[in-house]
């Protein structure tokens, strides 16, 4: 058995008789009575009947019907989807990231995508780094961003960086300077990400080797937090220059920070999940529109 009999029966059916179904088909009349024969033979029923010079399907054949037509179907949607890739029409692409960069730096990425993917789709997860990290390890996405180390079992495509700019409430008497210093925000309430985070370390190192001390008014977990407080006023905060970038449409200051200060991830697949077409383009893109550089 075969699809061209499933087909030939799905078309008797359909159609009430041989020469409708050969038209249906394109197939002669004698072609489709072959396969229902042969399609007889193999399951060892009688499918049709001549009643009064008409053809009607036995009991068996209803029944046999109903899953002829699902396997049939099953079939067709299978070949759409092959037909769909190979013409780069669709495709499905599940992304986790943290949320600062799903917020400021991968929505025009993915956009820029979807333009030569008409037909596909983006699966966004936005959670913490270290719960990316972890979903890796359950091969949860395709293709993850997240703060380094990358310590799960997993395949670094590559590792990226962001330089970091000051923020500042809009009208601070600093923004007058061109690049924001320790010496400068001396007595400065500053906001930062938590004590252990690699970037809060570097600035605590960059005020160290200033001899300034840092005046801390408050931590956060995200970027964007940080930038909310300022908008309220609160200090200024040090962070990547893409979400620097977001809140300059927003009113805030930004400067260039000295000593230059990176902000670093990484973009990985799980070992177990090869990149498929949608997401070898879609690093292709992250590359090519990223503000990050390879670090």
């Amino acid at each position: 058995m075969d699809t061209r009999h499933l087909e030939a029966f799905r078309a008797v059916i359909e159609t009430g008789s041989m020469t409708a179904a050969a038209a249906l088909t394109g197939k002669s009349q004698p072609a489709v009575s072959n396969l229902i024969t042969r399609l007889e033979d193999e399951l060892g029923l009688a499918l049709f009947k001549r009643r009064k010079g008409k053809l009607e399907a036995t009991p068996e054949a209803a029944l046999f019907y109903e899953e002829a037509r699902r396997s049939l179907g099953a079939l067709e949607r299978t070949m759409e989807v092959a037909r769909d890739l190979k013409r780069v029409k669709s495709g499905t692409l599940a992304l986790a990231s943290q949320p600062g960069l799903a917020t400021y730096v991968l929505p025009p990425i993915i956009a820029e995508l979807l333009k030569r993917w008409p037909d596909g789709t983006v699966r966004f997860i936005t959670r913490s780094s270290p719960t990316v990290r972890d979903l890796g390890r359950i091969d949860a996405f395709d293709i993850g961003f997240a703060e380094l180390p990358i310590d799960s079992p997993a395949a670094i495509i590559e590792v990226f960086q962001i330089g970091c700019v000051a923020v500042l409430p809009a009208r601070h008497p600093l923004g007058r300077h061109p690049v924001i210093t320790p010496a400068l925000l001396e007595g400065v309430p500053v906001i930062s990400l938590y004590a252990d985070h690699f970037l809060h370390e570097a600035i605590e190192r960059a005020f160290a080797e200033a001899g300034v001390p840092l005046k801390m008014a408050a931590h956060v977990e995200f970027f964007g937090s940080a930038c909310a407080l300022v908008m309220e006023n609160l200090g200024v905060t040090i962070v990547d220059a893409a979400t620097g970038a977001h809140f300059d449409k927003l009113g805030l200051v930004i400067r260039p920070f000295e000593p230059e200060l990176f902000y670093k991830f990484a973009m990985f697949r799980p070992t177990n999940r090869p990149l498929s077409r949608i997401a070898t383009d879609f690093v292709a893109e992250f590359r090519r529109m990223s503000t990050a550089r390879p670090g």
